[in-house]
């Protein structure tokens, strides 16, 4: 079983998706489950989580109905205002859903570095395990330290971290990076996504070796049990194709074993996000 934990679905509109940049131009475009399918058909993936890139309710209605009329689509990481003051009310609406699975805020772009700390925020996060909803972490390496109060908060509370936290892998800075990420090892609830790799590194130049360290040293912070393959497509297509992502994966963990190899392409995501 092979599940891609991160995948984006959009109609591109350029006032809503103004983060991407010209640079960006390849994904300046729709993508949409019909598109994807075919590659993950070629990579042997059988299924994916579709997650969110917008930060409105429309946006998690949207990729729930995508995943009503495509059976790969076996769950969804929407978005939902926790700061909101009718954030119980919300939750308990969503909760009708089986194939929402959690959710997810793009702290990245906040303008306070200590944003997962707001006392808002956290009230809201602290409602998510009722109902067994996950939350995604989306930030840069700078955050790690208020990730690591942010999550210590919650020790009940399912998280995952997207992209090994951006690390600055283009300019091949590891260290603090690596002190900062290494605390999250003795939290049990914590997950880490072994996604977004070819996104911050050299997109015209990258090689396979770029990635080894990082995808080493996530494996021995999180350990086989709690790491998670994912594309990032169609975000990825800005440095590699779709089977190109899956190679950089697999050129990178030849050291594993079978069973280990199984959980990091599927069985992880299937029991951190509860879909098969």
């Amino acid at each position: 079983m092979r599940i891609d934990s991160h995948q984006h679905f959009w109609k591109y509109d350029p006032v809503k998706d103004a983060w991407i940049t010209d640079e960006m131009a390849v994904i300046k475009n729709d993508f949409m489950p019909e598109d994807v399918y075919p590659l993950m058909q070629t990579n042997g993936i059988t299924g994916c989580i579709a997650v969110q890139a917008d930060q409105s309710e429309a946006e998690t209605h949207f990729l729930l109905e995508l995943a009503e009329q495509h059976d790969f689509i076996r769950g969804v990481v929407g978005w939902v205002d926790f700061r909101a003051a009718n954030i119980a009310e919300r939750l308990a609406y969503f909760s009708q859903w089986k194939t929402l699975k959690g959710f997810r805020h793009i702290v990245q772009a906040e303008p306070q570095d200590d944003f997962l700390l707001r006392e808002d925020f956290c009230q809201g996060i602290a409602l998510l395990s009722k109902y067994g909803f996950t939350y995604d972490i989306l930030i840069y390496p700078k955050h790690l330290p208020h990730a690591l109060t942010f999550v210590k908060r919650f020790p009940e509370q399912q998280f995952i971290i997207d992209h090994l936290a951006k690390p600055l892998i283009k300019a091949q800075h590891i260290s603090r990076w690596l002190e900062d990420i290494r605390p999250f090892a003795k939290l049990e609830q914590v997950s880490c996504k072994m996604a977004g790799l070819v996104t911050e590194g050299d997109w015209a130049n990258w090689k396979m070796t770029d990635f080894k360290p990082y995808v080493n040293a996530v494996l021995d912070i999180f350990g086989t049990d709690r790491v998670i393959f994912g594309s990032d497509w169609p975000v990825c297509l800005t440095g590699a194709s779709y089977t190109q992502t899956c190679e950089i994966l697999e050129k990178n963990t030849t050291h594993l074993s079978g069973e280990e190899k199984e959980k990091l392409w599927g069985g992880n995501c299937a029991r951190v996000y509860n879909c098969q």
